[in-house]
């Protein structure tokens, strides 16, 4: 029987398969048995009431999903006081995706979470844009992303994990500021901006023009993000994008993930998650790996890898 738990920072978790922010919903309990996941991830939810952006806000691509949502939603108190009521039905621990247009606002909400029975943990969208950096995202850069992450850990003691952007010149030191700042894990990585053009209309077919790009073609990058942040942090990284079968989550823990995320690939089939998961432990047991933790960081520099079959 292959050791499927992890361990990421001081979060316990039965396995390390969860789904990725806002592709997921506790409506997917009518599909399959949500307590199998390691840990579930909400959509991100906001301080305030947000519409969300203009439609169309999303399209397929040759190889992917563009999107362009603008995190719509009821904001901070209808989740606390409403939504927490559905997710206290599963067992597995609850992490909060938190998004928030400015420092301030990161940390009152963290506060307020802090305080919300059920919440296990803190994902924050630190990839928002951020509304004191003229827009910007705030980990993009490194002062601005830990300026964010401080504040949250400085408001609150629960598990916080970072969510970093693709959309920086340099992660690897973005990873570094927010381990400093007091992050317990980086989750590498948000969408890649791209477009997609109507040529018929001749307009963006996103109504917001730019978009989130996710799917099979973002892997390479994803993996590439995770190899890099893995190398320069000692907290855990998380690792999602493109991650669709069990041998993508297999190279995403081989490349130094602790844990991952699945996506996009929930859109294409509802059943993605216990998928993975399962042939995740048929692979451990194949492979002859006792626990599922000994695969994290094998194809790092340096590492004393298993014989080839």
């Amino acid at each position: 029987m292959v050791d499927l738990s992890v361990r990421i920072g001081g979060l316990a978790l039965a396995n390390p398969v969860m789904p990725a922010s806002g592709t997921f919903g506790p409506e997917l309990a009518q599909v399959f048995d949500l307590n199998r996941l390691g840990a579930l991830v909400t959509k991100s939810v906001t301080p305030q009431y947000r519409q969300g952006n203009a439609l169309p806000r999303l399209c397929e691509t040759e190889a992917g999903v563009l999107n362009s949502i603008g995190i719509p939603g009821k904001g901070l108190d209808h989740f606390c006081t409403q939504a927490m009521a559905e997710w206290r039905r599963f067992t597995p621990p609850l992490v909060v995706s938190l998004s928030a247009d400015t420092v301030a606002a990161f940390a009152d909400a963290a506060a307020r979470l802090a305080a919300t029975p059920g919440v296990a943990a803190i994902e924050a969208n630190i990839s928002c844009p951020n509304l004191e950096e003229d827009g910007r995202a705030f980990a993009m850069h490194p002062e601005s992303a830990a300026a964010a992450i401080a504040a949250m850990r400085a408001a609150c003691a629960l598990p916080l994990w970072a969510k970093l952007s693709p959309n920086t010149a340099d992660i690897a030191a973005v990873a570094r500021a927010v381990e400093e700042a007091g992050a317990d894990a980086v989750v590498v990585a948000n969408t890649i901006l791209g477009l997609a053009i109507d040529i018929e209309r001749m307009v963006p077919k996103l109504g917001a023009g730019m978009g989130g790009f996710s799917g099979p073609a973002f892997k390479p990058i994803a993996l590439r993000l995770v190899w890099q942040c893995a190398q320069a942090v000692r907290i855990p990284v998380i690792g999602v994008g493109g991650i669709a079968t069990p041998a993508d989550a297999v190279e995403f823990l081989m490349a130094g993930a602790s844990a991952v995320q699945v996506g996009t690939a929930s859109f294409v089939s509802p059943t993605a998650l216990p998928a993975v998961l399962d042939g995740l432990a048929a692979f451990c047991a194949r492979r002859g790996f006792a626990r599922v933790s000994d695969l994290t960081g094998l194809a790092l520099p340096g590492r004393l890898r298993p014989a080839a079959e």
